[in-house]
C-alpha cells in the first residue's frame, strides 16, 4: 500500500495511525509542533493562513485553545496519548469560519508533530450527498401521495406537502402556480403561509401573464432581478424570493414560488427542479386526467341532449358500429354496439331508406361524402316525425381506410322548418286576402321605388304594381296630400319609421283614406336597403271621426252656451272640466278650473256631506241630487241645486263624476223670508199668551213688594221674611227674562249652516212659550218626557216653529170645539219616540179631528179652515217645508180623540 492510499484510508477513518517512516515532504496542509504537554511550538503548512490566531513571540498556547469547542474534547491529555489515533479536529478559522482537518501525531525528537490535511470538501460532499438523498426520498414520497390520493383531496394533499417543504427549508411563503387553460394566465392552485409571514398569495388567485416573461431554464432570484423583471414585483409583493419552473412537453406548465426567501448553497438548482417536478408532474397529470374525464362526461351529456353520436361502417362484415349514446338515442338498449347494416337500415323510414343506402354505397365505392336527412321508422312518425342528419366521410387511404360519420337529431329544426313552410303558405294566403296592402320599396339612388305590393292592392284600388311605379304612385296621391306624402318619405329615410295618413285615388277615380305605416331596413353599414310597410283603408273611420269631431264641437258649444253650470270632477272633488257659467260664479277663467277643488268653497260640514253623498253612488244608482251651500267670492252665501252622475270603470270603481247645477240662491232666500214671516206671524198670534206669561211674574213681584212695604210701615221687618220675599222677586224676574230671551232667539233669522241638536230642546222651548198661555185658556198640556238623547241635523228654532204652529192650531181647534161643547176638557199631548234611524215627535189633541176631505189639502199654502182675517194659511205649509229641508217628513192623521201630527226626522249617523 502506498503512502497516498494510506492517506485516503485515514481520511475515510479506516486506519488509526500512520507509519513513522512516512516522508514529510509528501504531506501538505498543516503541521503543528507540540511539546510533551500539548502546547504548540510552531505552526507550518499551507493552511496556516486560514487559522484565526497564529503564534507570535514566546506564546505557546495549548492545542485545544486553537480548536472549536466540539473538537477540544478530542485532545485531552498529552500528545503521547494521541499516538496511533486518527484525529478529526475543527480549528477556529479566520472570519468566524471553521477549518475541518484530519490527521495524526508522531514523535519528533523531544517534541511531537501533528500532521493535518483539509477535509472540508470531503465532509461537504458527504453532507450534500445525504441532503440529496433526503430530498430524493421526500420528492418520491410527495409524488407518490399525489398520485394515489383521491381527486377531492388533491388540493389538501398539495397544501400539506407545501407546508412540509416550507418548514424543512424555512420558507415563509410557498405556492404552486399552474397555467389556467381558460384564460391562458397563471393561477395559484395551492399555497402555504407561515403564521408570522405576510400573505403574498391566496388559493385561486389570478397572476395574469406576468410569469410568461421569465426565462424558465434555471431558478431565478427575484432579489437580484427586480429592475430587470418589474412585472414580477406585483407577484412577490416587492419581497425577496425566487421561483422554480416545471417544464413538460408543452412548455412551462407550473411554477414553484418561494416568497420572502433567498436560495441557499446546500440545495442545488437541480434539487429545486426535482422537488418542483415531484409536486407538479403528478398534480398536472391528475388534473389533466380529471379534465379529460369531465370532457368525456360533457361529450356524452351533449350527445344525449342533442341525440347525436358517431358511427363507423365496417364493409368487411357488412356491419355498422354505433356510439353507446347514439344507440340509446335510437332506443336500442340490447348492449351490442355492432349490428348488421341491414338491421340499422330497418330503423329508417321507408321513404328515406333507399336514398340512404344508395349514398352509403357511394361512400364506400367512390369516397363521396355522405350528407342527408332521414326519418326514423316510428308508429307515431306521421304525427311527430323524428329526423336525423346523417353525415359521413372516408379517412385514410389504401388498406387503412375507415368510413366514419355521425347522426344528429334535428327533429326540432326540421319540424320547425315544416311548420314555418306551412305558416309561410298561410301567411301568403292571409296577405292576399287581407284588407291591408303590404308593400316593399327598394332604396335606389336616394329614392324609394315600389318593388312589391300584396294581392290585396287590386281589389282595394284596382291598380297593379306596374301602375304604382315610382313616377305613377305620386300622381295617385290627392293633390292636397302630396306634400304630406313627400314629407313621409323624408321622415322614413331620416328616422327609420313613419306613420301617416293620406288619400289615394282608385281606378274609378274615388279617393280612399289610407293609413301608411312603414319601417326602413338597413344593412350592416347602416345604409338604407328597403322599406317595408302597409296601407290600411281607414276611409270609413276617418269620415266617422270627422262626424264625431263635428258632433263634439256642437256639444262643446252647447255646454259652453248653457246657462247651467256643467263640470266634471274626480272623487276627491278636483275639477277636470268646467264651463263658462261655473267659471263666472267662481270668478276665474274656464282654463283655470282644471285642478281646482270644489271643497275650497264648502264648509267642513258641507264638504263632509258632499263626499259622503258621492261615495254612495254605484253602478245601480249612479245619480244623486242635493242642494249645497257655498261661500263664493264676493257673496255671503249661495245655494246650488246640484245633480251628479258617476262614471265607473269595469270593476265598478268610481272614476269621475259629471255634474249639472243651477243657482237656487234667490229661491232659498225667498223660502227663508217666508219662514221668517211665518215665524213673526206666529209670534203675533202668541202675543196674548206671551203678555200673560210676562204679567204673571209681574203680579207676583207686585204682591211681594206690597207685603214688604206693609211690614216696613208697621215696623215689623224681619230679616228672614224680607229674604224670602226678595228671593221670590228674583225668581220671577228670571222667569220673565227667560221668556223674553227665548222670544228674541225665536224671532231672529235661522243660521245658514245646519247643525246637530237634540229635538228635546225644541220641545222644551215650545212649552216655555206656550204652556202658561194654554193653562190660562184652560187647555191641559200632557207632556211625556223623553228618556233618551239623540241628535238630528237642522235648525232648532225652525223645529220649534213647527211645534208652535202645531200646538197653536190644536189650541184654536180646541177652543172652537169647547164653544160648541161647554163640558169639553181640552188637552194637548206631546210625546217623543225613536228607533235606530228616526226620531218622531207626536202632537195630539182631543178636538175631534179634521174633516177627512180636507186632510189631503192641509199642507197647501194659504189653505185654512179659520175664519177670514184670523189665519194666513201658511203655518202648516211652511212647517211642511221646514221638516222636508231637514230630510224628514210631516204627516197628519185622525186618531181616537182628535188630530195626530207626526214630525219624523233622521237620526245623525243613520
Amino acid at each position: 500500500m502506498t503512502a497516498g492510499d494510506n492517506l485516503f484510508g485515514r481520511l475515510l477513518g479506516r486506519t488509526s495511525a500512520m507509519p513513522a517512516d512516512t516522508p514529510v515532504a509528501n504531506l501538505t496542509g498543516l503541521q503543528l509542533q507540540l511539546d510533551h504537554l500539548g502546547r504548540v511550538v510552531t505552526i507550518n503548512g499551507t493552511l496556516r493562513s486560514q487559522l484565526a490566531s497564529h503564534l507570535g513571540g514566546d506564546a505557546r498556547p495549548l492545542l485545544r485553545e486553537l480548536l472549536c469547542a466540539s473538537s477540544a474534547l478530542s485532545v485531552e491529555g498529552s500528545p503521547a496519548d494521541w499516538q496511533r489515533q486518527g484525529l478529526d479536529l475543527d480549528f477556529r478559522g479566520a472570519a468566524d469560519q471553521v477549518l475541518h482537518t484530519r490527521g495524526w501525531v508522531e514523535p519528533d525528537g523531544d517534541h511531537w508533530t501533528l500532521r493535518l490535511v483539509d477535509v472540508s470538501d470531503l465532509l461537504a460532499g458527504r453532507q450534500l450527498a445525504g441532503h440529496r438523498e433526503q430530498n430524493h426520498q421526500l420528492s418520491s414520497q410527495m409524488s407518490e401521495q399525489l398520485r394515489v390520493c383521491t381527486l377531492s383531496r388533491l388540493p389538501d394533499v398539495l397544501n400539506e406537502h407545501l407546508a412540509s417543504l416550507a418548514q424543512r427549508w424555512r420558507i415563509p411563503c410557498v405556492a404552486m402556480a399552474l397555467l389556467d387553460e381558460d384564460d391562458q394566465g397563471w393561477r395559484i392552485y395551492g399555497q402555504y403561509t407561515a403564521h408570522d409571514a405576510p400573505a403574498l398569495w391566496q388559493a385561486g388567485q389570478r397572476l395574469g401573464t406576468g410569469l410568461d416573461s421569465v426565462n424558465g431554464n434555471v431558478p431565478l432570484s427575484l432579489a437580484q432581478g427586480r429592475s430587470d423583471n418589474p412585472r414580477l414585483q406585483s407577484v412577490f409583493g416587492n419581497a425577496d424570493g425566487f421561483l422554480v419552473p416545471y417544464r413538460d412537453g408543452q412548455g412551462i406548465a407550473a411554477w414553484l414560488l418561494c416568497g420572502v426567501y433567498s436560495t441557499q448553497s446546500q440545495t442545488s438548482e437541480r434539487d429545486w427542479l426535482n422537488l418542483t417536478a415531484a409536486l407538479a408532474a403528478p398534480l398536472l397529470g391528475r388534473l389533466r386526467e380529471q379534465r379529460h374525464h369531465q370532457q368525456l362526461e360533457r361529450v356524452e351529456a351533449l350527445q344525449g341532449l342533442l341525440g347525436t353520436g358517431w358511427w363507423e361502417l365496417l364493409p368487411a362484415t357488412q356491419e355498422i358500429q354505433l356510439a353507446p349514446q347514439l344507440q340509446r338515442s335510437l332506443s336500442q338498449d340490447d348492449g351490442a354496439t355492432r349490428q348488421p347494416l341491414s338491421l340499422w337500415l330497418e330503423l329508417i323510414h321507408p321513404a328515406d331508406r333507399q336514398e340512404l343506402n344508395s349514398r352509403l354505397q357511394d361512400l364506400q365505392a367512390l369516397g363521396k361524402p355522405l350528407l342527408t336527412s332521414v326519418r326514423l321508422q316510428r308508429s307515431d312518425a306521421d304525427h311527430n316525425p323524428i329526423w336525423y342528419r346523417v353525415q359521413g366521410q372516408v379517412l385514410g387511404v389504401g388498406d387503412s381506410r375507415r368510413w366514419i360519420g355521425f347522426m344528429l337529431d334535428i327533429s326540432d329544426i326540421k319540424n320547425q322548418q315544416l311548420q314555418a313552410a306551412a305558416a309561410h303558405a298561410r301567411l301568403d294566403n292571409l296577405i292576399a286576402s287581407s284588407p291591408a296592402v303590404i308593400y316593399v320599396q327598394r332604396y335606389v339612388s336616394g329614392a324609394l321605388h315600389p318593388a312589391f305590393f300584396s294581392d290585396s292592392l287590386l281589389p282595394l284600388l284596382g291598380w297593379t304594381l306596374a301602375d304604382c311605379d315610382h313616377a305613377g304612385l305620386a300622381s295617385l296621391i290627392h293633390p292636397d296630400d302630396r306634400d304630406l306624402y313627400f314629407e313621409r318619405t323624408r321622415q322614413l329615410l331620416r328616422e327609420g319609421s313613419v306613420r301617416s295618413r293620406y288619400r289615394v285615388r282608385d281606378k274609378q277615380g274615388n279617393y280612399h283614406w289610407l293609413l301608411d305605416e312603414a319601417k326602413l331596413l338597413r344593412d350592416d353599414l347602416g345604409l338604407p336597403v328597403e322599406a317595408v310597410g302597409l296601407w290600411l283603408d281607414v276611409t270609413d273611420a276617418t269620415l266617422a271621426a270627422e262626424q264625431v269631431k263635428q258632433s263634439e264641437e256642437r256639444y262643446r258649444i252647447l255646454v259652453e252656451d248653457s246657462p247651467a253650470m256643467i263640470c266634471r270632477y274626480q272623487p276627491d272633488l278636483t275639477l277636470t272640466f268646467g264651463n263658462t257659467p261655473l267659471a263666472n260664479y267662481l270668478e276665474c277663467l274656464p282654463a283655470q278650473l282644471p285642478g281646482l277643488n270644489l271643497g275650497h268653497w264648502l264648509s267642513d260640514e258641507q264638504r263632509q256631506a258632499f263626499v259622503q253623498r258621492i261615495s254612495q253612488l254605484s253602478v245601480e244608482f249612479p245619480v244623486s241630487t242635493a242642494e249645497i251651500s257655498l261661500q263664493l267670492p264676493g257673496r255671503e252665501h249661495a245655494w246650488w241645486v246640484w245633480s251628479d252622475r258617476g262614471v265607473f270603470d269595469e270593476h265598478g270603481a268610481l272614476v269621475e263624476v259629471q255634474a249639472v247645477g243651477r243657482d237656487n240662491t234667490e229661491v232659498r232666500r225667498s223660502q227663508q223670508q217666508l219662514t221668517q214671516s211665518a215665524k213673526m206671524a206666529t209670534l203675533g198670534e202668541m202675543a196674548t199668551g206671551l203678555a200673560h206669561e210676562i204679567n204673571q211674574p209681574l203680579n207676583v213681584m207686585r204682591m211681594a213688594i206690597v207685603n214688604v212695604l206693609k211690614r216696613l210701615s208697621n215696623g215689623d221687618a224681619q230679616i228672614d221674611y224680607l229674604t224670602e220675599k226678595l228671593q221670590r222677586i228674583d225668581a220671577q224676574v228670571q222667569r220673565a227674562a227667560r221668556v223674553v230671551d227665548h222670544m228674541r232667539v225665536f224671532g231672529r233669522r235661522s243660521e245658514i249652516e245646519r247643525h246637530p241638536f237634540d229635538p228635546a230642546q225644541a220641545v222644551e222651548g215650545t212649552l216655555s212659550l206656550l204652556s202658561e198661555g194654554l193653562k190660562g185658556k184652560g187647555v191641559e198640556v200632557r207632556l211625556t218626557p223623553a228618556d233618551f238623547s239623540v241628535q238630528v241635523i237642522g235648525y232648532a228654532d225652525q223645529l220649534e216653529q213647527v211645534l208652535i204652529n202645531l200646538m197653536v192650531n190644536a189650541r184654536d181647534a180646541l177652543l172652537s170645539q169647547r164653544e160648541k161643547q161647554p163640558d169639553l176638557r181640552p188637552w194637548i199631548a206631546v210625546h217623543t219616540e225613536h228607533d235606530s234611524r228616526h226620531v218622531r215627535i207626536w202632537v195630539e189633541d182631543n178636538g175631534g179631528g179634521i174633516d177627512p176631505r180636507l186632510l189631503e189639502r192641509i199642507f197647501e199654502p194659504f189653505f185654512t179652515t179659520k175664519p177670514i182675517g184670523v189665519g194666513t194659511g201658511l203655518g202648516l205649509s211652511v212647517s211642511y217645508g221646514i221638516v222636508e229641508n231637514m230630510g224628514g217628513r210631516l204627516s197628519v192623521s185622525n186618531g181616537k180623540d182628535g188630530a195626530q201630527f207626526c214630525v219624523e226626522l233622521p237620526v245623525v249617523g243613520s
